[in-house]
């Protein structure tokens, strides 16, 4: 089966940031994206839990695309104009996908 190459992009930022994210990346002509929970995790600031919180004030989310290379750097310029100023990271790794043209 054929493989087409592409740029998986991983944002974790905190979960009230996650519409002025996804609208910078709309903006920026990224056609799709997954938002997943983070449940907790360890970093800079020590190790934190979502648990027993009951707002998304201190929550985390994690925003998942896989676009075409060429689209790489606006998508990271619009990413990084919202993260810049929060807590929050970008990673970028690549990866092939079967249906290039859903990308």
């Amino acid at each position: 089966m054929q493989t087409h190459k592409a740029k998986r992009v991983e944002i974790t930022i905190e979960a009230v940031m996650e519409g002025r994210l996804t609208a910078a990346l709309i903006k920026a002509g990224v056609r799709g994206f997954t938002v997943l929970p983070v449940l907790g995790g360890s970093g800079r600031s020590g190790q934190w839990s979502r648990e027993g919180q009951v707002s998304r004030a201190g929550g985390m989310v994690c925003v998942v695309c896989i676009i075409r290379p060429e689209r790489l750097d606006a998508l990271l310029d619009a990413a990084f104009a919202v993260v810049e100023r929060h807590i929050g990271v970008v990673s970028v790794v690549d990866c092939e996908v079967l249906r290039a043209e859903r990308f």
